[in-house]
């Protein structure tokens, strides 16, 4: 069963900003496939939720967070989601070197 997709306003600006930033770095093409990276990615996740493995943040907001990774080429990026028996909630998307604890918890931004 395949479960109905919400993004929250977080991850559809996390998601706009990274699209800008290869953009002005690396190109439309590059742009373009991480774009369909990240659809490819969430599609995958509302056929099988439970793909992701669960966060251990002790942050009482962030532990029922789940990740998974992009796929390949952007890897490095994760997914940041919650699900129940009906819809996938997209939270964030971000690159995992980031200081995830604290970055989860502000605002998306430019850097």
């Amino acid at each position: 069963m395949m479960l109905a997709l919400s993004t929250s306003p977080y991850f559809t600006s996390d998601f706009e900003l990274q699209i800008a930033w290869y953009v002005e770095h690396a190109g439309e093409d590059v742009a373009r496939r991480y774009s369909e990276s990240v659809v490819h990615t969430v599609g995958r996740l509302c056929g099988n939720p439970g793909l992701g493995a669960r966060c251990e943040f002790k942050h009482p907001k962030l532990n029922t967070l789940r990740f998974c990774q992009v796929v390949r080429p952007f890897q490095k990026h994760l997914i940041f989601y919650r699900y129940d028996d009906k819809n996938l909630f997209a939270e964030r998307v971000m690159h995992g070197s980031r200081d995830l604890p604290n970055r989860l918890l502000e605002p998306p931004a430019a850097d």
